[in-house]
């Protein structure tokens, strides 16, 4: 179930009277695949094998392609060149071979030229980034520069009339989501700016998403309050929409995401997050009109012929495409993540929970209870728990649907998904108890929702779990080597070693860890300090590791020395490495083995035989 016609669904965009997407196969071996749904309902893959329609830029991508009247544009990932489509036709590259990657298309409306983004590899250290204008007739044409300078750039952003262009910039150390500038230029229809102006955002203010409503006013999020609330920019004057300790926007973790949008009719749409729970909503002259959709976490709100198009899970039923009426609630479905369904007798619904920890704070989680209709556990006993740290670590979970958490609560397993401090859903002082604290305020948080469980009788205080993949990796191994509360441990392309995580990262993350940590040389303690492999003889129960080898986040080397250092030490470790995976993994076979050898590895741990018919997996010391 967790891959049998499973794709991802991403990339939103409306286009007159069409609509695309972008669907990750993990049948095609991960490769993500533009599709377009015309005005008659037709429903066409455009980009034929072995095109993968996804950007490296920042290594975590988005914002792959562009399209304006029927002409799309698209990173390709093999080549990272930026290719044209004309209305599913004349398919061929329009940038230039070499170390060129491209992201976050804005077509100016005759479709004569692209604003986007640039990361340019060429100089052999640190890329450069810049604001680029690409013409679209050209052949080898790697772009104009339009803003250079800073070091990140994101989200360019034509107005209606193609006559301004609005865009984000940053500079080391922040992050997009610790502050950000949001500018505005006029640029002629050449694509040659003038008059380029800051209006918004600033070292310690997160500005979001840039985007013009109709009427062509430019709308944006920012965190000047202390939560990403929405603004308006009309002739010189920032209007805040709707003031409220709410979260209108995200961490900006890629290229083109987005939490608001329009209605044919002006009305802005927008993704509201409160408590860490999401709902669809409508501001209309300073009002929040809260929408009745089943969708937990709706994403990516599109306007379609007096429709919006949302993707989005609900709390029974995986993510799903769809249409929706705001006024009259009506749904079409036009694609799911998967077309396998679930009986509601092994569904466990999200439970909302609040728990003390420390320094006399609360935390945010979503627990999930064990529930299968065909099984019930002995009088008595308490079921083993997973805690879930998510990744990021800036960033956050939510209450929709998952398969992968279904997995585990159908076969007697609870759950608990932790938003620890520095998640992203409940106001900026929430996200900043993280800064220099990482590994201590996760950690204990973690800790914190396993105890909380224990203690009310919702789990097995002898056989609690740690998961968690890349920082949430990171948060699974600092709790197993400076805590004593978990029997067992699953790291899935986690950080074991901070320092290796700062001198090998990738431009975008290169400093990140300035803030959680500390800038770099002073604080190099501290990274000694909190680095699970310098506290070996710290780890006392299994773990096992799981890794791609073309991860260029986190490299595998910092899997291979942990699971070395363990094993010499004579602790049960277990490590699956797989060709091909990058940092996250894509590929059908690889998210089954890994799914059943966790499940393996518990069951050798634990004593007991798993129903399902599982190839051994190598644990060395046990």
């Amino acid at each position: 179930m967790m891959t049998e016609g499973a794709v991802g669904i991403g990339s939103l965009k409306a286009d007159g009277e069409c609509l695309y997407w972008l669907e990750a196969r993990p049948s095609e071996a991960g490769r993500s695949v533009l599709v377009c749904r015309t005005a008659d309902g037709v429903v066409t893959d455009l980009t034929p094998a072995p095109f993968n329609v996804r950007t490296r830029a920042h290594e975590y991508g988005g914002g792959a392609c562009g399209v304006r009247n029927g002409l799309v544009v698209f990173s390709n990932f093999a080549d990272q060149r930026v290719y044209r489509l004309e209305n599913g036709a004349d398919l061929r590259p329009i940038t230039p071979e070499g170390p060129l990657r491209y992201a976050d298309f804005d077509l100016e409306p005759s479709a004569g030229w692209t604003v986007c983004v640039r990361e340019d590899h060429r100089n052999g250290g640190e890329p450069e980034n810049a604001l680029v204008t690409l013409d679209l007739e050209g052949n080898g044409d790697e772009g104009r520069v339009l803003a250079s300078g800073a070091d990140f750039y994101a989200a360019p952003r034509l107005s209606p009339d193609g006559r301004q262009v609005a865009w984000l910039s940053w500079d080391h150390p922040n992050m997009p989501w610790d502050g950000t500038l949001l500018w505005l230029t006029d640029i002629a229809p050449d694509g040659v700016a003038t008059n380029g102006r800051q209006v918004a955002g600033g070292a310690d203010i997160s500005v979001f998403q840039p985007e013009w409503s109709p009427d062509g006013a430019l709308h944006f999020v920012d965190d000047s309050t202390g939560w990403w609330n929405l603004y308006r920019w009309r002739n010189g004057d920032r209007e805040p929409l709707c003031p409220r300790q709410a979260e209108f926007g995200l961490p900006l973790w890629q290229f083109g995401m987005r939490s608001f949008g329009f209605l044919a009719d002006g009305r802005l749409v927008c993704w509201v997050i409160e408590d860490g729970v999401g709902r669809l909503a409508i501001i209309a002259e300073g009002r929040l009109e809260t929408l009745s959709t089943p969708f937990s976490h709706p994403g990516l709100p599109q306007s379609l012929s007096g429709r919006l198009a949302l993707i989005g899970a609900t709390r029974s039923e995986p993510t799903r495409l769809s249409l929706w009426d705001p006024d009259t609630g009506a749904e079409e479905v036009l694609k799911r993540a998967t077309e396998t369904t679930v009986d509601t007798g092994y569904i466990s619904e999200a439970e909302a929970i609040e728990f003390p920890t420390a320094d006399g704070l609360s935390a945010r989680a979503f627990y999930y209870p064990p529930r299968n209709r065909d099984h019930a556990a002995p009088a008595g006993e308490l079921p083993p728990l997973i805690v879930r740290s998510h990744g990021g670590p800036t960033g956050a979970t939510s209450d929709g649907f998952a398969l992968a958490i279904q997995y585990w609560t159908s076969r007697g397993f609870a759950v608990v998904d932790v938003n620890y401090g520095g998640s992203t859903g409940f106001g900026r002082a929430y996200r900043e108890r993280l800064d220099r604290r990482w590994g201590i305020v996760d950690v204990d948080d973690c800790v914190n929702a396993a105890r909380f469980l224990a203690d009310s009788d919702r789990s097995d205080p002898d056989r609690l779990i740690i998961r968690g993949g890349s920082a949430g990796g990171y948060t699974t191994l600092a709790a197993l080597a400076f805590r004593d509360t978990f029997r067992a441990g699953a790291s899935l392309y986690g950080i074991g070693d901070l320092m290796s995580l700062a001198q090998d990262t990738h431009k975008f993350e290169s400093r990140y860890l300035d803030r959680l940590i500390g800038p770099l040389p002073d604080s190099e303690p501290t990274y000694r300090e909190r680095s699970p492999v310098h506290h070996l003889d710290d780890f006392d129960c299994p773990i096992i590791f799981f890794q791609g080898l073309d991860d260029k986040v986190v490299p595998p080397n910092q899997a291979e020395a942990m699971v070395a250092a363990l094993d010499a030490k004579g602790l049960p470790v277990a490590y699956l490495a797989f060709e091909g995976e990058g940092h996250g993994f894509r590929k059908a076979e690889t998210i089954v083995r890994a799914l059943e050898a966790e499940l393996y590895f518990y069951g050798r741990v634990f004593g007991f035989t798993p129903a399902d018919d599982i190839d051994p997996v190598p644990i060395r010391n046990l």
